[in-house]
């Protein structure tokens, strides 16, 4: 321990754990910002069924925390509440060699070259979904993308294609990803689920495990496995260094792992992106000529819609934060925690912080591009060796829904407040389901150039011009 460090745990509020959780679930944003200013920037929090939280805001000690040793900051051990519906072997709850080696099977889906040959499935699903949108009336377009989302990773990476177990996926999954606070006990303690009042919920689980057994099966019987790109199938085709392949169970876990983790964080993400650049027109109209230029293939369109989808990211930030538990006394901040202390590096308050993101309440996806983001600064997917595995794929599919959203309908821009966020389980999520109103629909040419029949496309991508700067929240 270096000399300056105490073993003094950092200050912190002294109200009981009952009532810091209470103000962490309902206020969670203003807890955690009230700490910050109260405490500077490590302060430690007291949580019901987690423990002692030292959360952090200082990139440095983030940093510190990504790169310390995966024996020492378990995050696994972080997440181990979620047991109850992942499982136990999921890539999400376990930690050291096991974890290495998992995600070391999981990776070749999720890799760049991978996702890119998804892409058109993503469009695909996209526009047929975007053509039942209704016009003239404001509605709440979290569930379209929930729904768009879910059919993406029903089709890309479990790789179901049987009409009748599909729509039994379509229906039956959502409900599992619907899980109330009273069902959030029986995740955090299986046991619970033998219980009658916790009985939906083990129906529910039940009822996808039959259905994600179901498409293993199936894979694992298929004659054309090695040709599939779906994820399950490159699951069930990879090995390790002592070609040992996953189990049923392992594979199952990992499944459920990527629907719950990977369908509701884009499909806000998204939501929030919809939500913000209706509020900003200046913005609006560059990703729209983005859009265009993107679908016509030039990568400058892409970058700007990359550059919405980043700045979404970091100013709605979807994923409240993530932690580590220490296995062993380790020194932070200038303090020496004990083994068994959860830090926590405080994503949405370093998203927020004003010196390294100038005017942080501004929207303004320019600041994106070009930018070489650091891994301590922006981290909506985590960090270190526990980054999550399908970073690359939520980004893809953020730009190419984004892009056919923009391409299809023409929304209005709204001047009313921005929408709340508002803390859904481990998520933020717009309060009002992030209502938008589509004006008309947008012609599309058969080569995927859009035509609309009131302007001519921009010329160009705005990614490369300059323009007015965007309006405040």
């Amino acid at each position: 321990m270096s000399e300056s460090a105490t073993t003094a745990l950092p200050p912190g509020p002294r109200l009981p754990a009952a009532v810091q959780t209470w103000m962490w679930l309902r206020h969670g944003l203003r807890f955690v910002e009230f700490c910050q200013r109260r405490y500077g920037p490590v302060s430690t929090q007291r949580i019901s069924s987690v423990g002692t939280v030292v959360y952090l805001t200082d990139p440095a000690d983030i940093k510190a925390v990504f790169a310390g040793d995966p024996h020492v900051f378990h995050a696994g051990e972080a997440n181990s509440m979620l047991k109850g519906v992942l499982g136990d072997t999921s890539v999400l709850v376990i930690d050291d060699d096991v974890h290495r080696d998992r995600r070391r099977l999981m990776l070749p889906p999720f890799q760049r070259d991978a996702v890119t040959k998804q892409a058109a499935v993503m469009a695909e699903v996209a526009a047929a979904d975007i053509a039942g949108w209704p016009t003239g009336v404001s509605f709440p377009v979290a569930p379209r993308m929930a729904a768009i989302t879910l059919e993406v990773i029903l089709r890309t990476v479990i790789g179901a294609s049987d009409p009748t177990r599909l729509a039994a996926l379509r229906t039956g999954m959502p409900r599992l990803l619907r899980i109330s606070p009273w069902e959030t006990l029986a995740v955090a303690n299986p046991k619970l689920q033998r219980r009658w009042p916790w009985r939906r919920l083990r129906r529910a689980l039940a009822e996808a495990d039959q259905l994600l057994y179901a498409e293993i099966a199936d894979r694992r019987a298929d004659p054309e496995l090695a040709s599939r790109t779906d994820t399950l199938a490159m699951l069930v085709r990879a090995s390790d260094d002592g070609d040992r392949t996953m189990t049923d169970r392992e594979l199952r876990d990992q499944l459920m792992t990527l629907l719950v983790a990977g369908h509701e964080t884009t499909a806000n993400g998204l939501s929030w992106a919809l939500e913000r650049l209706t509020r900003h027109p200046a913005v609006l109209a560059k990703a729209v000529a983005a859009a265009e230029a993107s679908a016509a293939g030039d990568p400058a369109g892409d970058e700007y819609l990359d550059a919405v989808c980043k700045e979404t990211l970091r100013a709605r930030t979807v994923v409240f934060d993530v932690g580590r538990v220490l296995t062993e006394p380790v020194e932070i901040a200038g303090y020496r925690l004990p083994a068994g202390t959860m830090v926590v590096p405080g994503m949405v308050r370093v998203h927020a912080d004003a010196e390294l993101y100038p005017d942080p309440e501004r929207f303004d996806p320019d600041r994106m591009l070009g930018a070489t983001l650091s891994p301590s600064t922006w981290f909506p997917f985590g960090g270190g060796n526990r980054r999550c595995l399908g970073a690359t794929f939520a980004m893809v599919e953020m730009r190419v829904v984004l892009r056919e959203v923009l391409r299809r309908v023409e929304l209005a821009t709204t001047s009313a407040p921005g929408e709340r966020p508002t803390l859904k389980q481990v998520v933020f999520v717009p309060h009002r389901g992030a209502r938008v109103r589509v004006r008309s629909v947008r012609n599309v040419l058969p080569s995927g150039v859009p035509a609309s029949v009131d302007q001519e496309p921009a010329p160009g991508c705005p990614a490369t011009r300059t323009g007015p700067s965007p309006a405040h929240n």
